[in-house]
Formats: C-alpha cells, structure tokens, sequence
C-alpha cells in the first residue's frame, strides 16, 4: 500500500530548495511511516542539513536541472526524446487534470509530480506503472555512475522503496 504521506513528502525532496524546505521537511518526516524509505531521507535531510541554501539549490541544479547529471523525467528515463513520452506526457496531463493536480513549471513525468500523482490517484495510469521500475532504475544507475556520494540518490532510493509495492505488482 502506497503512503500518501511519504510520497508528498519524497516529491518536496526532488522539487527546487527555497527558505524554509529543509524545516519543512523534516516536519513531514516526522510524519512518514518507519522503513527503508524513511531512513534513506533521513540520510539525505541531514546531508542537505550541512548545506547553505545556496549550496543546496547548486546541488539541486547541478543534479536535476539544466543539464542534470540526471534527469528526473520518467517518460524520458524510459523512452528517451520518443513519441512514447510524448503519449505518456499527454495521458499525465489529462490524468492530472482529472485529479486537479498541478505540475506547475515542470513537465508532467518529473519525479515529483508523478509521486504527488500516485499519493493521490486510486488507480494509476497502468503504462505509467509498466514503466516506472525501469526509469527509477535508469536514474539510479545514473546518478550512481557520475556521482556516486550525491545525496540526491538516497532520494531516488527511498522513492523506489516507497513505491515497492506498485514496482513488484503487489
């Protein structure tokens, strides 16, 4: 079963630092259920702790924006710049329309929009789950390969132990 809680709270990790996110943060923590996911952003809050806010929104950019070391895009982790994710970033759209779900600035398959998606939506869409153990797994490999000690895998851990469940089809 999917924590709604966790997975809005992982979302916030992955969206640009701003006055008051790291606070905010630990705030939810508090709230998420005990396990792997939890630990593993617990590990990442306290690296992103010894961090200015400048030198956090440079690690947030350096990582996943711009030219990222990783993108955080499902449908381009997935199917690459492909008409796929152009179908997959359509039925997101409607998906999100329906739920009243706003991706605001990002593209609908950023990581962060798809997680607020899944703590919020009953029955997801199924391609979207088809794919996701694969684009999650692109971007750890990724990340892993280019930067190793990068805090932002802890984050790209603990969304692939919270999402478990839907990843193995239980």
């Amino acid at each position: 079963m999917l924590n709604p809680t966790l997975l809005e709270t992982l979302a916030l990790a992955l969206d640009y630092p701003v006055p008051g996110r790291l606070e905010e943060l630990w705030r939810r923590w508090i709230e998420c259920p005990r396990g792997p996911a939890k630990q593993r952003l617990e590990r990442f809050l306290r690296q992103v702790e010894d961090l200015s806010l400048g030198e956090w929104e440079e690690l947030y950019t350096r990582t996943l924006d711009l030219t990222p070391t990783t993108a955080p895009y499902v449908g381009y982790a997935a199917y690459g710049e492909s008409y796929h994710r152009g179908e997959l970033l359509a039925a997101l759209v409607r998906a999100y329309r329906e739920l009243g779900l706003d991706p605001g600035s990002e593209l609908p398959d950023h990581l962060a929009n798809v997680l607020r998606y899944l703590a919020r939506c009953q029955a997801p869409l199924p391609e979207l789950l088809e794919i996701l153990p694969k684009a999650l797994s692109e971007m750890e490999r990724t990340l892993r390969t280019l930067d190793a000690k990068n805090p932002y895998l802890l984050v790209l851990e603990a969304v692939r132990e919270a999402l478990q469940g839907v990843l193995t089809g239980r």
